[in-house]
């Protein structure tokens, strides 16, 4: 598999509430600080869509926790998009530790663009494609 370089990162303020009583991020955070993320990276690399009419949606995710996020912890969430279809892609994401580069979670998801005004499914644009591709460097078409 190609290795992914990550052209976007969004540092993470950590929360009180994000603590739990254990004294870690609770699991169930890092869905927010990835939630950051896509809508960071997709403000920066498809600007000027109207998210009234277009949206996009969550078909799959699945994390793998690696280190535990404490506190005291400066973080960061870094997103890309690995593949591109006709109407989804494949997003990447992670969390580091900003001081050490340490990854502490890494999620994949699953996201179909999506007409909020008829609740269906939709191609996503050229626009939107050639967007992705030109801030990540690379076509990701597959």
């Amino acid at each position: 598999m190609e290795e992914i370089v990550f052209h976007h990162t969004l540092p993470i303020q950590l929360r009180f509430n994000d603590v739990d009583k254990f004294g870690h991020v609770n699991n169930t955070v890092y869905f927010s600080f990835y939630d950051l993320g896509k809508t960071e990276y997709f403000a920066s690399v498809c600007p000027g869509v109207d998210w009234e009419k277009m949206g996009i949606v969550v078909v799959h995710i699945e994390a793998d926790f690696v280190k535990q996020i404490f506190a005291s912890d400066h973080i960061a969430v870094q997103t890309a998009v690995s593949q591109i279809g006709t109407k989804s892609f494949h997003l990447i994401q992670r969390v580091i530790d900003t001081t050490t580069n340490e990854i502490k979670c890494i999620c994949k998801s699953v996201m179909v663009t999506f007409d909020l005004e008829k609740h269906e499914s939709i191609p996503l644009t050229k626009e939107w494609i050639e967007a992705i591709c030109k801030y990540e460097g690379r076509d990701l078409r597959k």
